[in-house]
């Protein structure tokens, strides 16, 4: 069986793929107020160059895919792109990442197609809260397509929430309580350095360790097994249906488990998130190129890949996150997160 390594023996077998960086949402630590001027439908990679993409990868040992965006929902025909990549030999898994508001209208065509399940974005459980994060978006609306990903079998459901201080962060207990009577896997995610937008500073940044701690006031936190799809680390309340998951990018770093590479809807090759490394697929292939090459490219990313992005210096406790200021700084004016495939 193919298998992809770099140098540092991961096996790299994940793929994220940004379809659109278009988005109908414009959260606050993700866009700017007046959102991101976005490609144009020639720019980004058509369904047919995702489809053959994706097939060389999978010829190469990628096993699981995930669809991102901007909001992967908003680009037309997602069925047909899905149910392609389903039935490419050597996919296992398919699943995407959402922010929910077309997830009501879609979740039955798309789990009809082929996908597996859903990862969706939600930062608050207050109405007016989620508008002014979200700048405009409807809970309502999402709550609703929560349920209708559940009753297409869109399972297990992620919720992915960004505890931010001194805006949601009062929320954090009750998302982690959700799980107590839903089999909702519940994910906090540290805010990260996100592109161009000028929002992240360290008033606003809790660390894991912190976000742990206020819910281990309700209950102690157990460590579990759960399938192995990404970066979190997953954990139960006593008695609970559901999981408690962390992303912690900024202080306990994953990259020494990383298994993915990602691919931007302009058909950019980013071997790891936080590098400015990229690798041009769209032009040598729309110029013609033969699968080889292709195959060549991702190679290359692969060999390309760090060991470990350059924000791991930053030490563990906020506290000192401030003497690591310049280094976020760097990130600040960088493509944002929407550009890149959340």
């Amino acid at each position: 069986m193919n298998s992809l390594k770099d140098n540092f023996l991961r096996v790299i077998d994940y793929l994220r793929l940004s379809i659109t960086d278009r988005c109908n949402l414009r959260c606050i630590y993700c866009m700017p107020p007046d959102g991101i001027f976005p490609s144009s439908h020639k720019e980004i990679l058509s369904y047919e160059e995702i489809i053959r993409i994706v097939r060389i990868a999978a010829g190469l040992g990628v096993k699981k895919v995930r669809l991102t965006g901007g909001e992967p929902l908003s680009r037309k025909n997602v069925t047909f792109l899905i149910s392609s990549i389903k039935k490419m030999k050597g996919i296992e898994d398919l699943s995407m990442t959402t922010n929910g508001v077309l997830l009501e209208k879609y979740a039955g065509e798309i789990a009809d197609a082929g996908l597996d399940r859903v990862n969706v974005s939600i930062d608050s459980f207050d109405p007016a809260r989620y508008r002014d994060i979200t700048r405009g978006g409807d809970l309502d609306i999402v709550l609703r397509g929560l349920e209708a990903a559940e009753k297409a079998g869109l399972k297990p459901i992620k919720i992915n929430m960004v505890p931010i201080k001194g805006i949601n962060d009062d929320e954090i207990i009750d998302f982690a309580r959700l799980t107590l009577f839903t089999e909702y896997h519940v994910r906090f995610i540290e805010c990260m350095p996100s592109g161009s937008v000028d929002f992240w500073n360290t008033e606003r940044y809790i660390t894991t360790d912190k976000i742990k701690k206020m819910i281990e006031t309700i209950a102690p936190l157990e460590p579990v097994r759960a399938r192995k799809n990404g970066p979190s680390k997953y954990y139960r309340l006593k008695d609970a249906k559901g999981i408690v998951g962390f992303i912690s990018a900024l202080t306990h770093h994953f990259c020494e488990d990383c298994n993915r590479i990602r691919i931007t809807a302009d058909g950019k090759i980013r071997p790891c998130l936080f590098s400015e490394t990229e690798i041009d697929l769209k032009t040598p292939m729309r110029s013609g190129v033969d699968d080889s090459e292709i195959e060549r490219l991702l190679k290359l990313s692969v060999e390309l890949k760090p060991k470990g992005h350059n924000l791991n210096e930053l030490p563990s406790e906020v506290q000192k996150i401030t003497s690591c200021s310049s280094l976020i700084a760097q990130h600040s004016k960088k493509r944002p997160m929407s550009k890149i495939g959340g």
